[in-house]
């Protein structure tokens, strides 16, 4: 796979993983804006609204903590189970989407091989379901790049378009994760263990 663009280079830190993933091109009026989840699958629109929820209800959790840390407790405990019933509609989800496959993922976009070429400045939707916190995303995107590859499949590079704050913090911060998770690997292997 070729490396985005320079620019973006600079703007958005970039990681090697691996997600289940379906790209829709999309009509003139989904591409000028009406609301893509109309025709996401029902159980994809509940993972995808049910992690910018908790998202978005996380700095409300640590503050009543603060005050109240018999409630919070209770409330971490809740969110542990919903966490739970996430993975399980996750693991259904990936039925759908297919096996996760190889990307290069940022905050900006997102850049994989494709069997099908499809035009660049093409707009389209981009359902990700990111494991193992089955994090369900549906994005819109612009294709920057499609580059013939010589086994019969192309090299397609996406900018995400229209991606709110939300949407945005939350594969910030999946990204934030396994950038870490990939340095803890990487110290352990490099690090002898202690007797």
């Amino acid at each position: 796979m070729s490396t985005l663009d320079e620019e973006d280079r600079r703007e958005y830190y970039r990681i090697d993983d691996r997600i289940a993933l379906e790209i829709t091109p999309l009509s003139a009026a989904d591409a000028a804006g009406t609301d893509l989840l109309q025709d996401a699958s029902p159980l994809f629109n509940l993972l995808s609204e049910l992690h910018l929820s908790e998202f978005e209800s996380q700095h409300l959790l640590r503050q009543l903590s603060d005050s109240d840390r018999t409630l919070g407790n209770f409330l971490k405990a809740q969110n542990k189970r919903i966490d739970l019933l996430s993975q399980v509609v996750a693991q259904t989800i990936l039925g759908h989407l297919g096996e996760p496959r190889p990307v290069v993922l940022s905050e900006g976009g997102i850049e994989f091989l494709h069997p099908e070429a499809i035009a660049p400045g093409t707009r389209v939707a981009v359902k990700m379901a990111l494991m193992p916190q089955a994090l369900g995303l549906l994005l819109r995107a612009k294709v920057t790049h499609c580059d013939a590859k010589a086994d019969g499949q192309f090299d397609l590079g996406m900018d995400f378009h229209d991606i709110t704050d939300a949407q945005r913090q939350l594969l910030a911060r999946y990204i934030l994760q396994k950038q870490a998770a990939e340095r803890r690997k990487e110290r352990e292997q490099n690090d002898p263990p202690v007797a």
